[in-house]
């Protein structure tokens, strides 16, 4: 007789025998579809979708998106009587009298010296001291680094000069001289309090961040008001604009000092402040030269952007060119502006990459000697060019040394723009494709989000913020909408947000494709480099001049110039992302046969999500300021409204739309980073 044998598990579910190791299933158990409990076992994403859901159906059957009139509040009439005010007591109030008289005196005062310095110089001493400062930041040596430092120094200004644009590069970089110092000191001390002690840190950072969504405009019509039109409030708001980036990396640097050499600072008895000056503060160099580069372009940026209240210099003959619609002129002048960012650029690096190098091998006496030599020789020279200057020419650049290039250049234009505007066969043209893209993008997004109700899109909003980060984004981004529906800004506010949405989504598009190849292929790394070099040098008034010649006045326009104005941000985060992938996850991926694209796919993009989130957030702030400031080349909305009332000087009109642009930012901003990479930010 044969012993009956226990079946396997197999055999015991292929002949219906039930296991006591796995009972039987419940038919309503086997009933459940996967995809269902997947999304009841996710609550933020049944959320996300119920809040879609709701968009949708409201925006359906609803069909109108107006704030209610009864929920607005009057803002216009209190600041028409703070303008007035401000206009009648300028000259009487004490806090003007003995207060901002002496800010707005001491401002004007020293750029007019280095305005006048820089005529006594004449345009040799300039040229000379120029580029023996340029050489001398590079390193007072014969190495490659210095020469060629001191050569794009010469250089550019030989190419101003050429361009006849002298003058106005003169006024420029006196703004810039006083500007720079002011925000590179003041962020210093900011940085040095918020590195060095929690409480001021904590106390700083809100500011910091709510400046850094805040777009370039917000900053001019209040100072505008206080100081009136002219150089003091393109000043003052330069440097409360590029302060942020030296502050904060600033104390980026005190705090992520080495803690064994501060250990050891402190075993030999060092006090607190020595610590700080023979140890922090040298270990801080790297980050706080990279502030101060930072806070120079940002200073250029600003500087440009304030011809709009009255700054003179390259910005005002971009800003008169771009009125008149006079191309040649525009692109002229934005040419000097690029010459300086780069040069500016340049110095700033050159004098960053030796003082790593100063540190890595150890300056010697004879290297630090000649260094000091030569700065007292510039100084020294600038005091005799400033006696004799006059004498050995003329002030400015000689007229019979300049080449006019602007007429070829609206010529270049004008032929650029017949061939390639709207002379494309089949194909139709850069005009054709930009109202296009007005047609069948933009207009049904603005149509879709002014008819979606506020209800609605402020439950969305909130959904996202709390799927995203905590309850406390989820209430930000609600209160920044509500904010903007009580001032009775909702209907531009959608203008807006529909042109920074689809701004958004080309720039990401193209950001992470284009960071991608960037990270994976040499070839195209080495050809966008230099091309994302120089984007990211040029402010962003210069990039509406290209656009214009191409696309013409639109809204399209606006969102043509905020790509290619936040693109190379997210190109260069994407790729470092991808490029900084923990290698022994791609080995062991390799080891498992993956082939490139599953690699992709499955490893890269996965591990460098910490990465391609800050570049969304960046391309956010990025895509929303060049958004608004497109509302001078028709754009429209909010960006228009914040234009007019700078240039007209009315409140009223243009501090309510500012508000509003930047509620949008902050709502953005929260929502488009997660909490955790907040708080390791």
């Amino acid at each position: 007789m044969s012993t009956p044998t226990i079946p396997e598990q197999g055999e015991q579910r292929a002949t219906g025998i039930p296991s006591q190791e796995q009972p039987e299933k419940r038919p309503e158990q086997q009933q459940t579809p996967g995809a269902l409990k997947a999304l009841a076992g996710n609550p933020k994403l049944l959320v996300l979708l119920l809040a879609v859901l709701v968009v949708v159906i409201s925006a359906a059957v609803g069909g109108s998106g107006i704030w209610p009139a009864s929920w607005t509040v009057d803002i216009k009439s209190p600041l028409d009587d703070l303008d007035n005010w401000l206009v009648d007591n300028r000259e009487t109030s004490p806090i003007f009298l003995y207060f901002l008289l002496h800010i707005s005196n001491g401002a004007e005062s020293s750029v007019d010296a280095i305005v006048s310095l820089f005529d006594a110089m004449g345009w040799v001493g300039v040229t000379v001291v120029g580029t023996l400062v340029g050489w001398a930041a590079g390193g007072s040596d014969l190495s490659r680094r210095a020469l060629r430092t001191g050569v794009t120094t010469l250089g550019v200004f030989v190419a101003c000069g050429v361009l006849n644009m002298w003058q106005a590069t003169m006024e420029t970089l006196a703004l810039m001289t006083v500007a720079v110092f002011a925000a590179a000191l003041l962020g210093f001390l900011l940085g040095l309090g918020a590195g060095l002690s929690d409480r001021i840190e904590r106390m700083l950072r809100p500011v910091f961040d709510t400046m850094q969504v805040m777009p370039a405009f917000a900053y001019l019509l209040p100072l505008l008001l206080m100081f009136g039109v002219g150089v003091p409030s393109a000043l003052i708001a330069t440097v409360i604009y590029a302060a942020p980036p030296m502050a904060r990396l600033t104390s980026l640097g005190l705090r992520s000092a080495d803690p064994a050499a501060l250990e050891a600072s402190a075993s030999l008895g060092s006090s607190s402040w020595q610590r700080l000056w023979t140890a922090r503060l040298p270990l801080a160099r790297k980050q706080m030269m990279l502030g101060l580069n930072q806070a120079i372009m940002m200073c250029l940026s600003m500087v440009v952007l304030a011809s709009l209240i009255g700054s003179e210099g390259l910005g005002d003959e971009i800003y008169q060119a771009l009125g008149s619609l006079d191309v040649g002129t525009a692109l002229t002048a934005g040419i000097a502006v690029v010459l300086i960012a780069v040069l500016l650029d340049r110095t700033t690096a050159a004098a960053g990459e030796r003082l790593d190098a100063t540190v890595t091998v150890g300056a010697t006496k004879l290297m630090r000697r000649v260094r000091t030599a030569v700065w007292g020789l510039v100084v020294l020279l600038i005091g005799v060019f400033s006696a004799i200057g006059a004498s050995l020419g003329e002030r400015e650049w000689p007229d019979a040394w300049t080449v006019d290039v602007t007429r070829p250049l609206q010529g270049a234009v004008d032929w650029l723009t017949g061939a390639i505007g709207h002379g494309v066969p089949l194909l139709g043209g850069t005009e054709v494709w930009a109202k296009g893209f007005t047609v069948y993008v933009l207009n049904p997004l603005r149509t879709g989000l002014e008819t979606t109700p506020w209800w609605a899109l402020v439950l969305l909003v909130a959904a996202i913020g709390w799927i995203v980060g905590t309850w406390r984004a989820s209430l930000t981004g609600a209160i920044c909408l509500g904010l903007v529906g009580v001032m009775g800004l909702w209907d531009k506010s959608m203008d807006t947000f529909s042109q920074v949405i689809a701004g958004l989504v080309v720039t990401m598009l193209l950001g992470i494709v284009l960071g991608v190849l960037t990270a994976r292929v040499q070839r195209v790394e080495r050809m966008l480099r230099p091309v994302l070099d120089t984007m990211q040098t040029m402010p962003q008034f210069v990039y509406l001049i290209p656009v214009i010649a191409l696309v013409g006045l639109s809204r399209s326009a606006g969102i043509i110039a905020a790509v290619i104005y936040a693109c190379p941000a997210v190109i260069r985060i994407t790729a470092q992302g991808l490029r900084y992938v923990d290698p022994a996850a791609m080995e062991a991926s390799r080891s498992l046969g993956a082939t490139s694209r599953q690699q992709l796919f499955g490893v890269q993009l996965p591990l460098a999500r910490k990465s391609l989130l800050v570049g969304v957030n960046q391309g956010v702030v990025l895509v929303l300021s060049m958004v608004v400031i497109a509302g001078l080349i028709g754009g429209g909305a909010l960006g228009y409204d914040v234009v007019q009332g700078l240039s007209k000087g009315n409140l009223a009109q243009g501090l309510p739309a500012g508000i509003a642009i930047v509620c949008l930012g902050i709502m953005l901003d929260r929502i488009s980073q997660p909490a955790g990479e907040r708080r390791s930010e």
